[in-house]
């Protein structure tokens, strides 16, 4: 194998993930077996994802073992997996070449026009409307996406045409691997507090991303961390938004309690008009930047708008698990006071005249630890919250910090850690016309089934 890696030199190898079930590492692997990679890997318990990717023909154990490297011309792992894990070990012993997730996407869209989406929010669902905006103009482009795209049940796929859509995590700063054509970058806040220290080290990390792009940058002009990067790039910048100034520009919004419409207008003349089935004015944002994009490769403005008004949402963004006597139970994935913010704006939008019920499950201490005012502050505009103890994901755990202490500052929530007692609670309370969300990255998302469950029971019993 060549030391500088091609996709070309894969073809037929047998390539090894470690952690194969994860978001990320779960799609590079499916769009590997497509090429013709020969796909091993490795994960903690066997899961629906695995049985998936089984089913293509990878090779799967469950449990780490240096065994399970044998065989391998080259390692996939993403930056959860430490240097000592054993499978990394024995590969390093046995001199088999590895490579971070980041490389690996970056190799995967190399032979195509990468569009890679960043931004400290709304990544997976402007990656999920963009994909399905790409293959409404008929370009049926590659995708790999941290959520699952509800259209084709995946969160990735090898397409027939030239695209990539690719989701751009900041989170470690591995997205300057990907070197994409066009790039989006919906907005720019300190986050992941575990890697950076700082605000100033976020922004670096999204300037040195920019650095990477060789065709254009779309921004969002509404959002001042957006402009800010925008401003130093070198590539051609489109800004899209509300903001007068912007290229591509949505007016007269209108919010329902499930969607929206506005007005869109490219570079002053009006295009068309913006019908989506979500809801929250930041996905009216999500959609322009998706329209920039594809304005600016030449699609058609009605094909574009004919996608988005198909798109019905991606896993874990607001996503409605089940209704049960007028209580509508929603699952969403945000874990940051600015994510909260606008996700309980638009539920209480959706309620209508019902109340918002919340039980938030906090991710990582670190950020426990640098938003507790901020997290409270968002959760306030909950008619109700529980709070879970923090998710620690790989974090040994801060001493003094806990959910307990966000609860403290609020009066209308509840520190309840135990997920039988929470669910129990949450159900007790619920009344027609109520929307009951679980909040957060972490394994709260379990709980939408179960509270469905005890909705049925409670229901079951009253008449």
């Amino acid at each position: 194998m060549s030391a500088k890696l091609n996709l070309a030199d894969l073809v037929g190898k047998r390539v090894h993930f470690v952690g194969i079930g994860g978001s990320g590492m779960s799609g590079l692997a499916r769009i590997a077996i497509s090429h013709g990679i020969k796909v091993s890997g490795s994960d903690a318990s066997e899961t629906s994802v695995i049985s998936a990717l089984k089913a293509l023909g990878a090779e799967i154990s469950i449990g780490h073992h240096q065994d399970n490297i044998k065989g391998a011309d080259l390692i996939v792992f993403s930056n959860a997996i430490k240097s000592d894990n054993p499978e990394r070990a024995a590969g390093s012993k046995s001199g088999i070449p590895e490579i971070t997730r980041a490389a690996a996407l970056a190799l995967l869209m190399s032979e195509s026009v990468s569009i890679a989406i960043a931004g400290t929010h709304g990544k997976t669902t402007t990656s999920s409307m963009a994909t399905i905006a790409l293959q409404s103009a008929g370009t049926d482009p590659s995708f790999a996406i941290g959520g699952i795209l509800k259209s084709s049940g995946s969160n990735a796929h090898r397409g027939s045409g030239k695209y990539f859509v690719a989701e751009a995590d900041e989170s470690d700063g591995s997205f300057v691997a990907y070197h994409p054509h066009a790039a989006v970058i919906t907005n720019v806040e300190w986050d992941h507090v575990d890697h950076f220290s700082s605000e100033h080290e976020v922004f670096k990390a999204f300037d040195d991303f920019v650095k990477t792009i060789g065709g254009f940058l779309v921004f969002c002009a509404d959002d001042k961390g957006a402009k800010e990067v925008a401003a130093k790039a070198t590539v051609k910048t489109i800004g899209y938004g509300k903001s007068t100034d912007a290229a591509l520009r949505v007016d007269q919004i209108f919010l329902s309690a499930a969607g929206s419409t506005a007005r869109v207008l490219w570079n002053g003349a009006k295009i068309g008009t913006l019908e989506l089935s979500v809801p929250g004015e930041h996905n009216v944002l999500n959609a322009a930047a998706v329209m920039a994009v594809g304005l600016e490769l030449g699609l058609p403005a009605a094909s574009l708008l004919d996608g988005l008004v198909k798109f019905h949402g991606a896993g874990r963004r607001f996503e409605l698990k089940g209704t049960v006597n007028g209580v509508r139970v929603i699952d969403d994935y945000g874990h940051h006071p600015t994510e909260i913010k606008v996700t309980l704006e638009a539920a209480k939008r959706y309620a209508g005249g019902g109340r918002v019920l919340v039980i938030f499950q906090p991710h990582r201490y670190s950020r426990t630890k640098a938003f507790i005012n901020q997290f409270a502050e968002a959760l306030s505009l909950a008619d109700k919250s529980w709070l879970l103890e923090v998710y620690a994901a790989s974090e040994q755990p801060i001493s003094g910090v806990s959910s307990a202490n966000i609860a403290k500052l609020l009066g209308s929530s509840k520190f309840e850690p135990n997920f039988i007692s929470v669910t129990e609670a949450v159900a007790a309370e619920a009344k027609p016309g109520d929307v009951i969300i679980t909040l957060g990255a972490g394994d709260v998302s379990s709980l939408g089934p179960l509270i469905i469950e005890e909705l049925q029971k409670q229901n079951e019993s009253a008449s």
